[in-house]
């Protein structure tokens, strides 16, 4: 059975984690092991930590404010959970809901629950349907927002 890490912030408006566990129980058969930290530039040491500690893949959950230096925060974070995919050769799902993408709380919570539910979805791909993904290669798909759809020529 697959252990699958789940690492949220005390700094997030919304439970993403409890969304994106609630979308992978309906899916599939999983073993969570649930972390919280208290921001995002914490949640690549708690990530390796899970990954070192057994987890195949792990899903990092954070929602950055609407601030020039959150933005900024929110960049040296993700850049800390691609150096943990690389020194541990296993996947980290960056789910990160940005303050600003909503115009109202509403919306954003709205937004933070289905992009935390698309990327459950893609998650459970990577790990049991894998062709699923190579069909959607070049689709243009978005988590959370409206797919863009491919280009064409």
């Amino acid at each position: 059975m697959y252990r699958v890490g789940i690492v949220d912030t005390t700094f997030a408006r919304y439970d993403m984690a409890s969304a994106a566990m609630e979308e992978l129980k309906n899916l599939c058969t999983v073993r969570f092991e649930r972390r919280t930290v208290p921001g995002i530039k914490n949640l690549p040491v708690e990530c390796k930590r899970l990954l070192d500690e057994g987890c195949d893949v792990v899903m990092a959950f954070g929602m950055p404010g609407a601030a020039p230096i959150d933005k900024q925060c929110a960049h040296e974070a993700s850049l800390g959970l691609i150096w943990v995919q690389l020194l541990t050769n296993k996947h980290v799902i960056e789910v990160f809901v940005f303050e600003d993408e909503a115009s109202s709380d509403e919306e954003l919570a709205e937004l933070a629950d289905r992009r935390a539910r698309e990327h459950a979805v893609n998650l459970y791909r990577l790990l049991f349907k894998p062709e699923e993904l190579t069909k959607l290669a070049g689709t243009g798909q978005r988590e959370g927002l409206p797919d863009a759809g491919p280009l064409r020529r």
